[in-house]
């Protein structure tokens, strides 16, 4: 539709040509300066400019019928976050006061209650194993009441952590399935491991990193991947479904030994996989030292995942911009010329 553009020159130049010919036809007149003095030069260009707007309002017109888009953010409606909390035995440290746990609960809580009111939330716990805590809701006091019941347990599962909030996601989809390595079906279905003639379920085709917008994981821990699937071939999976990862990596820089259950315990942050968890689905990394920083962060987070950005066709500005054009030619012919 843009090669009507290329009308523009051509309406110019008739113009340019009808001007010329009534320039010829005024030659009777038998004092032409003396016309030319009474017009003045503010009645010569003031005779030009509702043609010009006529012009540039044709124009608009035809960039509207190309029906031009524009990236654009706007509030969301809606939509599911789930919140992957690390609960594992080095959450009791107390480098983070009161301790790592308590801190986590208290931000997680505030980022709850600062939702949109349309925003559910689902809470996932991971330690050893990851396990929905709570389906996502809309009810504050649900999710209030699951976040501090967490408490707690042996070893971290970061990509368990993901392939169960993905599950949550799409409860129609073999997450397991899609990781290569680990699970299948027989953990899913029942199915016998001999059982070959099984139809397998087809995964579904991998999406752009990022594109789909109705829910997104915030990841929290303050470890490392010591069991359950690898973190990056989970987020693989994240990707390929095209659901963002959001990673928070909490605690000081150089940990803390703590005993858990007559077991000595280092809490050490692993950030080049929760870096390149974040990365690969489209996300963002963030590192919280403090109780404060956790809550900034989550703050953050609360404006972050409650805009999207969609692509949005504006043909109706160009169209509106056309019709605000052509009245102003419309209204000055009238004014000067009448």
């Amino acid at each position: 539709m843009l090669w009507g553009l290329l009308a523009a020159p051509l309406l110019v130049a008739a113009y340019i040509y009808v001007l010329r010919r009534r320039r010829k036809a005024a030659l009777i007149v038998s004092d032409l300066a003396l016309v030319k003095r009474g017009l003045g030069s503010r009645a010569r260009w003031r005779r030009h400019l509702p043609p010009a707007l006529l012009l540039v309002s044709f124009c608009l017109l035809v960039v509207a019928s190309a029906r031009p888009s524009a990236v654009v953010t706007l509030a969301s409606e809606g939509g599911t976050i789930i919140m992957a909390m690390d609960v594992s035995g080095s959450m009791r440290a107390a480098d983070v006061l009161p301790d790592r746990i308590s801190a986590s609960q208290a931000a997680a809580k505030d980022f709850v209650d600062h939702r949109a009111e349309k925003i559910r939330i689902g809470i996932v716990g991971f330690s050893g194993a990851a396990f929905l805590v709570q389906a996502p809701t809309t009810d504050t006091a649900a999710l209030d009441t699951a976040i501090g019941g967490l408490r707690p347990q042996f070893t971290t599962a970061i990509g368990a952590a993901v392939v169960t909030s993905l599950q949550t996601i799409f409860p129609d989809v073999h997450v397991d399935m899609m990781l290569p390595g680990f699970g299948g079906q027989q953990f899913t279905s029942g199915a016998s491991l001999n059982d070959v003639s099984a139809p397998k379920p087809a995964a579904p085709p991998p999406v752009q990193p990022g594109s789909y917008r109705s829910a997104a994981i915030v990841l929290m821990t303050d470890g490392r991947n010591t069991t359950g699937p690898d973190p990056i071939e989970a987020a693989r999976v994240a990707a390929n479904l095209g659901v963002r990862i959001f990673t928070i990596g909490f605690g000081t820089a150089n940990g803390q030994m703590i005993s858990f259950y007559g077991r000595s315990i280092r809490a050490m942050l692993d950030e080049p996989t929760l870096k390149a968890m974040a990365t690969m689905t489209n996300g963002q990394y963030y590192h919280a030292q403090s109780a404060q920083e956790l809550t900034k962060i989550y703050q953050l987070l609360t404006t972050k995942l409650q805009k999207e950005t969609q692509e949005t066709e504006i043909s109706a500005f160009f169209v509106a911009a056309a019709a605000l054009f052509c009245l102003a030619a419309g209204v000055l012919s009238l004014l000067w010329f009448f």
